[in-house]
């Protein structure tokens, strides 16, 4: 048989007294307060979670790219340089009689409207090294980098023998009139680097090769 009856209530939930709850609240006032005072972490302590500097690939120690990175001394060019512009490291250190040749040939182009815009002319060590690594890594490998970038003990952007022109007009004239002022580009894939070629006047031209892998000067393009 079952029994009847009321069934018993459910247990109340005790409440804290007062002065329990005073004891709490002036717990937690006291952990904040200490842990506001608490003073921040040594910057060297906080783990590093930027990606590596440009062209340093995964993997590699990481060295303080920010600091190594190459500057106008170095061979960079703000834009819009011109061949003109010979207070810049990358105009002035090019071999003398390239940039002649090139400030000859850029006053005749800007008698029919043309200007020559550099994008790169001497580099030093420091600044192609930087721009080897960065090759290999968009490119993949070393084999893949060496049809754009030389290494600096094989570049003539190091010994101030090349100069990059931005694809504009100014290459264009330069395809029909470089040869004349013995500016000649070399590689077939570059049609930016151009070099000076002494015979060039009266041979015209050398073909240029498919890219640097195929200079026997050089294991790269510079």
């Amino acid at each position: 048989m079952f029994r009847t009856g009321t069934a018993p209530s459910p247990a109340r939930p005790s409440r804290p007294t007062p002065s329990a709850a005073l004891a709490v609240l002036t717990a937690v006032a006291v952990a904040a307060g200490v842990a506001a005072c608490q003073p921040d972490p040594p910057a060297a302590s906080v783990a590093r979670t930027s990606a590596s500097p440009a062209g340093v690939p995964a993997g590699r120690p990481e060295h303080d790219g920010r600091a190594e990175r190459a500057g106008e001394d170095d061979g960079t060019v703000p834009s819009g340089t011109t061949v003109f512009d010979d207070d810049l490291p990358a105009l002035a250190n090019l071999a003398p009689a390239l940039r002649t040749a090139l400030e000859q040939a850029a006053t005749a182009a800007e008698e029919d409207g043309v200007t020559f815009v550099v994008n790169s002319g001497w580099r030093s060590r420091n600044y192609q090294a930087q721009l080897l690594r960065e090759a290999v890594a968009q490119y993949g490998s070393a084999a893949a980098a060496a049809r754009w970038v030389a290494p600096a003990d094989t570049s003539s952007h190091v010994t101030g023998d090349a100069v990059d022109l931005a694809q504009n007009g100014g290459t264009v004239w330069l395809a029909g009139h470089g040869a004349a002022y013995g500016l000649c580009p070399v590689y077939a894939n570059e049609p930016w680097h151009y070099e000076l070629r002494p015979d060039a006047p009266d041979a015209g031209c050398p073909a240029p090769y498919a890219d640097a892998t195929a200079d026997p000067r050089t294991s790269g393009a510079g």
